[in-house]
């Protein structure tokens, strides 16, 4: 007898509460252990985040009609924990430490082994563990093959160009916040609070998509917010460049509206994509391809963040010197706006009705669930 998911939450919740005690505990920490420690609290978010997944991507197939609802859900919620983080994480350093935010961290990852705990679902029974390597190869070979149709390899090399030509220079420009010479010399705690109008920006993107923009086509929409994306980075220039007070607008003031609307469109463009990506998702191993479709954003962003420090390196922008600073953002916001052309990847029409063709499923009325992360908990999970 066991679950499906259960077991996933309550264990990664104890993961992440042991690592955050850990750190948090130990006055003279090495640098080895200490980062094993925060690798493993972030694999303990990771795997709660891919069993979440696991269930929205199950469910929007099932419920096609829902796809865009729960995306939604699942991004104010996310918007919301963002907003709360941001808003009290300076008050609570200064207040407590590092160590003692450490510690306070346990909670959030005891709550994670409380829903394992609280979440209802069926027990699974006459589990086999000879039949774990068979289901292992079908996963694979399912995820090759649906990886290999154009329907998935193109939307996901949009995916991963996107993400990544839009260069990570947020650590120039946190350097520039915080500076006193040439910067507006904003304390730490004050560009958390900047942050978290970001989290105020992202959780109107998801309202305004799913009450206004849900059932436009993908194209359109990602055509118009990749565009504003690179727009909105001009606001990053004219800061820079000191152009807001020209027009008497406080740097604190400029800051936050630019960064409440970059989120906001960012959000806007990443929330179609997402729908898209749980359509992709063959029958049997959703929760498993939905998460791969998701490292490959994942992956994007780190060639980001590389791509911006090295743009950063090679302009000499450092923790003192901002005089190319400006020419790193407009050759970011030029980048941005180039997957413009690469906009014949996505499908045309509305992403809540596209629908992922294989050839498997005229020959199969009720495929085995194959899915990896029920491999050790379940045989025939048929549905």
């Amino acid at each position: 007898m066991g679950y499906r998911r259960r077991p996933y939450f309550i264990l990664s919740g104890m993961l992440g509460v042991v690592s955050m005690l850990f750190i948090s505990l130990h006055s003279k920490l090495q640098l080895v252990f200490a980062i094993l420690a925060l690798t493993a609290g972030n694999l303990a978010g990771a795997v709660a985040d891919v069993t979440v997944d696991a269930c929205v991507a199950q469910n929007s197939i099932s419920h096609p009609s829902r796809a865009a609802d729960m995306q939604s859900l699942c991004t104010l919620s996310y918007s919301f924990g963002g907003l709360l983080g941001f808003s009290i994480s300076g008050v609570f350093i200064h207040l407590i430490g590092p160590k003692g935010v450490f510690g306070l961290l346990t909670l959030p990852a005891a709550l994670i082994s409380l829903v394992g705990i609280l979440l209802s679902e069926p027990q699974v029974s006459n589990f086999a563990y000879n039949e774990v390597n068979q289901k292992f190869h079908d996963a694979a070979k399912s995820m090759w093959t649906t990886l290999k149709g154009p329907d998935v390899w193109r939307p996901c090399l949009y995916m991963y160009i996107s993400t990544t030509v839009s260069l990570n220079i947020n650590e120039g420009l946190f350097y520039w916040y915080t500076d006193s010479k040439e910067g507006p010399s904003f304390s730490k705690e004050a560009v958390g609070y900047i942050f978290s109008m970001g989290a105020i920006g992202s959780f109107l993107g998801a309202l305004l998509y799913q009450n206004v923009l849900k059932n436009r086509s993908l194209r359109d929409m990602l055509f118009w917010t990749q565009l504003l994306f690179g727009l909105a980075g001009m606001l990053d220039l004219m800061l820079v460049q000191r152009m807001n007070l020209r027009f008497g607008i406080p740097d604190y003031l400029f800051i936050v509206i630019g960064e409440a609307v970059s989120q906001m469109i960012y959000r806007l463009k990443w929330m179609p994509l997402l729908v898209l990506c749980s359509k992709l998702c063959p029958s049997g191993i959703e929760g498993t391809f939905f998460a791969l479709l998701m490292s490959i954003g994942n992956l994007g962003d780190l060639s980001s963040s590389w791509g911006g420090g090295l743009l950063l390196h090679v302009l000499n922008v450092t923790r003192i010197k901002f005089e190319d600073l400006w020419l790193a953002i407009l050759i970011r916001n030029i980048l941005r706006v180039s997957p413009l052309c690469l906009l014949f990847l996505v499908p045309k029409g509305d992403p809540n009705a596209f629908m992922l063709s294989t050839k498997d499923e005229a020959e199969t009325s009720e495929p085995d669930n194959i899915e990896l992360a029920s491999l050790i908990h379940s045989v025939d999970d048929k549905f």
